[in-house]
Parts: structure tokens; sequence; C-alpha cells
């Protein structure tokens, strides 16, 4: 599967996975950058964990969207 098929995947009633990636996306940048009162997140399960409990409506873990979210900030296991 390809990346850009799993972005667009249904995921819960309308929202796909880019829908998450995009609602979850201003708030961990500002995390990861420092700008925030939480620390920067170091590992995979603090990341997949952060997303499922901040996600709205859906709180289970996207694996596409930790996915994405490790490869950008470079969050390793």
């Amino acid at each position: 599967m390809s990346k850009a098929t799993g972005c667009n995947r249904h995921v819960w009633e309308g929202w796909t996975v880019l829908d998450f990636i995009e609602a979850l996306q201003p708030q961990l940048d500002m995390i990861m950058a420092g700008q925030s009162w939480r620390n920067p997140i170091r590992s995979r399960a603090e990341l997949e964990k952060w997303c499922a409990d901040n996600q709205p409506y859906y709180k289970h873990p996207i694996p596409e969207v930790a996915d994405y979210f490790a490869d950008r900030y470079g969050v390793k296991e």
C-alpha cells in the first residue's frame, strides 16, 4: 500500500487518515518544536499514545497516523 493510498483510507464516519493527521499536526508541531508546556515526544510508543488520546472522536491508535508523525519528526522506537 502506498503512502497516498494509506492517507485516503477511511477510518471512522467519513474521517480519513489524512483528516486525523491534519487535525493533530498544528499541536504536535508546537510540541516537537519546544513551544508547548509538554516536552517533545521521544519514543514511538509515546507518540502512538499521544495521537490516540488527542485525535478527535476516534480514540484508538491509527498506525498510518503514527507512521507519518514518526517519519516527520524522526521518532524512533
